[in-house]
């Protein structure tokens, strides 16, 4: 289902809890919801839909993925970029790493470890901070 998208600054900084198998709807809502702004925005977290638990989509190329309770578990190459962010306005410069390696629990709640590099990667930390409540 398509969802409003949140600009309460201060329920988008707080921290979410962690994913449970009763919360893999929050998957489609994720893939409905970005797929509605895709003209605008290539990833988002839970709390952006109004939902604090720990879950992320973002657009691997041409496919989305959607993960669960995501763990960043390696990162290399810092450099600065300048990102913007749905549920907030304007841009701000922020550090990002060129290639990071998350774990996390997918759709089937499998455990997976994905290395992403580049822009996906760069789309992975964005939604990756919205978790911890850190907007850019």
């Amino acid at each position: 289902m398509i969802k409003p998208i949140v600009k309460d600054l201060l329920f988008l900084q707080q921290k979410a809890q962690l994913a449970t198998e009763e919360d893999i709807e929050i998957g489609q809502d994720l893939l409905d919801t970005l797929k509605a702004n895709q003209d605008r925005c290539v990833g988002m977290a839970a709390n952006m839909i109004g939902v604090q638990k720990r879950a992320i989509i973002f657009m691997y190329g041409m496919v989305p993925i959607i993960m669960f309770n995501p763990i960043l578990k390696r990162k290399s190459s810092p450099y600065q970029a300048e990102e913007s962010c749905l549920s907030l306005s304007g841009s701000c410069l922020t550090t990002r790493y060129k290639e990071i390696m998350v774990e996390y629990l997918d759709q089937n709640w499998q455990k997976q470890t994905l290395t992403l590099k580049d822009f996906p990667a760069q789309i992975c930390q964005h939604e990756l901070d919205h978790l911890e409540g850190i907007l850019i």
